[in-house]
């Protein structure tokens, strides 16, 4: 019996055994992947559906929901462009850019008209949510088109002035294909105490997110924060930017929104922990190592994969809580809180004296 549901693999291995798309049979369903595949070689694939809507016999399929640009030839006429920008395709993401807005608003990952998101949808196109719009009332005529220079090739409304850092992540990560950034409260907090969240903690956060990574401040939208953005997209999936927000990246817009959510929880739920007063237990290096594993077999490469077993779940730099300190008058280095102060001292014993002698009286 001839198979009916093709992925992209699948389509690749028929052409490399010396078939052509003629030789598919009639009725095949189609994944998003193998979509794209055929419509890059002329091929319409009328009968195709939603790769979850059927399965063939009992075997489950995964969702996909990546946009695969590559070996498409970007539009470059203003015709094209505008042709391209309004295709059904296209326009499928704008309304899934906008769900995410909501998803970020209702959450309150976004305040007044902060965050932004971007997808890549070819080798010099993307497209971005433009400023000064909340993201829970996003529409999908309020999405715009830009190529790697930011410039604005499409679109009714001005694209948001951090699309810069956005571009940089995709420049220096060739892994991505979307991206999010918002203001989420947990993890935002990190990031103004300038707290890189600790490691090996939770098995989900391990494989999901990896390492929480941390870039320093630098104004909003301008070329330095692009730099220290896109640098750390280099080894990090999701990004603290100091005294800022957070920004991620993924295989696709919701991938790189889930990371938003797992980063906020993470922070949220390990702030939590760390004012029980028990300590922080985490997971054995050993364990560490077959998370490390899992995420490999995933696709996503972890910059700890090499380090030594001593470093891989060390957190001695975290530090939760306030440490204090106390100034010597006259200035002078800080003296650490809890340290012998005489003069402290010797009035502390002086009212002592004094209560302890009246309560002699009394008896």
């Amino acid at each position: 019996m001839a198979k009916r549901v093709y992925t992209e693999k699948d389509i690749q291995g028929l052409l490399a055994s010396g078939k052509s798309i003629a030789d598919l049979p009639a009725g095949a369903i189609f994944t998003p992947g193998a979509r794209d595949l055929l419509k890059g070689r002329g091929a319409v694939a009328s009968k195709a559906v939603p790769v979850a809507a059927k399965v063939e016999g009992n075997e489950p399929i995964l969702p996909d929901y990546v946009y695969r640009w590559e070996g498409k030839k970007d539009p470059s006429t203003p015709k094209e462009i505008q042709a391209f920008f309004n295709s059904p395709e296209i326009e499928v993401l704008k309304e899934r850019m906008c769900d995410i807005g909501r998803r970020m608003w209702a959450r309150g990952y976004t305040d007044g008209n902060g965050g932004n998101l971007v997808i890549r949808v070819g080798e010099n196109l993307f497209l971005t949510t433009q400023t000064l719009i909340c993201k829970g009332f996003m529409s999908p005529e309020t999405i715009g088109l830009v190529d790697f220079d930011g410039k604005q090739l499409a679109g009714k409304y001005k694209r948001t002035s951090e699309c810069m850092t956005h571009l940089a992540i995709f420049r220096n990560q060739p892994k991505a294909r979307a991206t999010c950034h918002a203001h989420p409260p947990h993890a935002t907090a990190y990031a103004v105490a300038n707290v890189q969240p600790p490691t090996c903690m939770i098995p989900e956060a391990e494989v999901f997110l990896g390492q929480i990574g941390l870039a320093e401040y630098q104004t909003p939208g301008s070329p330095a924060n692009a730099k220290v953005v896109g640098d750390a997209a280099k080894e990090h999936h999701s990004i603290l930017m100091i005294n800022h927000g957070v920004i991620t990246w993924g295989d696709h817009i919701e991938d790189a929104y889930w990371k938003m959510e797992n980063t906020d929880s993470y922070c949220q739920t390990i702030w939590i922990a760390s004012q029980l007063g028990n300590g922080l237990k985490t997971i054995t290096t050993g364990q560490a190592k077959e998370l490390i594993e899992l995420r490999k077999m995933l696709g996503m490469k972890d910059k700890r994969e090499t380090w030594k077993e001593c470093e891989l779940c060390d957190n001695s730099e975290f530090r939760p809580g306030v440490v204090c300190t106390n100034l010597p008058q006259g200035g002078g280095a800080a003296e650490p809180a809890g340290s012998s102060n005489a003069e402290a001292d010797a009035l502390v014993q002086q009212i002592t004296d004094i209560i302890m002698a009246e309560l002699a009286k009394g008896n």
